[in-house]
């Protein structure tokens, strides 16, 4: 039997419940975070994405590019409890739900007998009925079709990837649409006249390697829309984490510090939506040879804060070699038991 699984991301989320709650902002340039000098950008508008701000940028490069935008602290509270209200909506289609972050997840609908495209109309009629706010929907026989699909006419998309259309609907794409493939990558690829998921497809496996190391099998199948990856519905999660690949590689610790300070404000963000704390945090790199390097510190006592989250990114940034440059940086948060309050050092 083909499964049917959708993937479910929310338009711009933090931003559009701070326009959801304030009308004055609606149409506007929004962006949450980046008000101090030396902050960083969470999230922001579609409105403010024409003119290139996004997500993890420096709020000095923000201001420049946008000097007319509404800068905002955010707030997380409101926007767990939106997080809360579309989960349970999408908990009244199937129990089969894998949340993926705060603002995303997958459904398993496989065996249904509705149709899929009516089906996701339903949903997203009922979360904009119900919260007032908006989401893409991609529906496939896998996750990463889901993905691509959810991500293909957004903001407020649907679009369904048929199975037996997979392949064909890939080959004209820019090998840069297949998630995880960075800029530097690409150039190279385009170097040698790759342009295209078809002209990428050319490659055998063991020749994808060399442009992908360990996850080379993983592209040499994605690109034919093959994907095994079961979903999840396991809500005791061991770990949570946030990682980016760049378009640019980035070659200094300033660089990397930037990213991670971004990646500690998430992982407090989906702690607290999720009520948990966490002892162990892992900083995660990446470099263009594609050799991986992880350095790991353990806390006395579980933490929920961004502070003490970026505390650790600065001591294990120190211990890491900045030999060549790096392709993805990844920070995640680990041995997760449940929020009881944060106990206080005096130094």
């Amino acid at each position: 039997m083909e499964r049917l699984i959708f993937h479910v991301d929310m338009d711009a989320f933090f931003a559009s419940v701070e326009q959801l709650d304030h009308p004055e902002y609606r149409g506007l340039p929004v962006i949450i975070g980046g008000v101090s000098e030396r902050g960083v950008v969470s999230t922001c508008s579609y409105e403010a994405r024409v003119f290139g701000v996004h997500s993890a940028m420096s709020s000095v490069m923000a201001r420049k590019l946008c000097p007319e935008g509404i800068f905002l602290r955010g707030n997380m509270h409101r926007y767990s409890e939106c997080s809360q209200q579309v989960f349970e909506v999408l908990r009244q289609f199937t129990d089969q739900v894998e949340p993926v972050s705060i603002d995303e997840a997958y459904l398993d609908f496989t065996g249904t007998a509705l149709d899929p495209v009516r089906l996701a109309w339903q949903i997203k009629d009922r979360i904009k009925e119900e919260t007032g706010l908006t989401i893409s929907v991609g529906i496939s026989s896998n996750k990463f079709l889901a993905k691509l699909a959810s991500d293909w006419l957004k903001p407020d998309g649907l679009k369904w990837i048929r199975e037996e259309e997979a392949e064909e609907l890939l080959a004209p794409l820019p090998v840069s649409r297949i998630h995880g493939i960075g800029k530097k990558t690409v150039e190279k690829l385009n170097r040698i006249g790759l342009h295209t998921v078809a002209d990428l497809r050319r490659l055998k496996r063991d020749e994808m390697a060399l442009f992908f190391g360990k996850s080379g099998t993983m592209f040499y199948d994605r690109i034919r829309g093959i994907d095994h990856r079961e979903l999840s519905f396991d809500h005791q999660r061991k770990s949570i984490g946030h990682e980016r690949t760049f378009e640019t590689s980035i070659k200094t610790k300033a660089e990397a510090l930037s990213y991670l300070k971004y990646f500690s404000y998430r992982l407090e963000q989906d702690l607290k939506a999720k009520g948990l704390s966490a002892k162990t945090v892992t900083v995660k790199i990446k470099y263009d040879d594609f050799q991986v390097t992880t350095k790991r510190m353990t806390f006395e006592h579980p933490v929920q804060r961004e502070e003490k989250f970026y505390e650790a990114c600065i001591y294990l940034v120190e211990k890491i070699s900045f030999r060549n440059t790096i392709r993805l940086i990844g920070l995640s948060a680990e041995n997760l038991a449940s929020f009881a309050g944060e106990q206080l050092t005096l130094l």
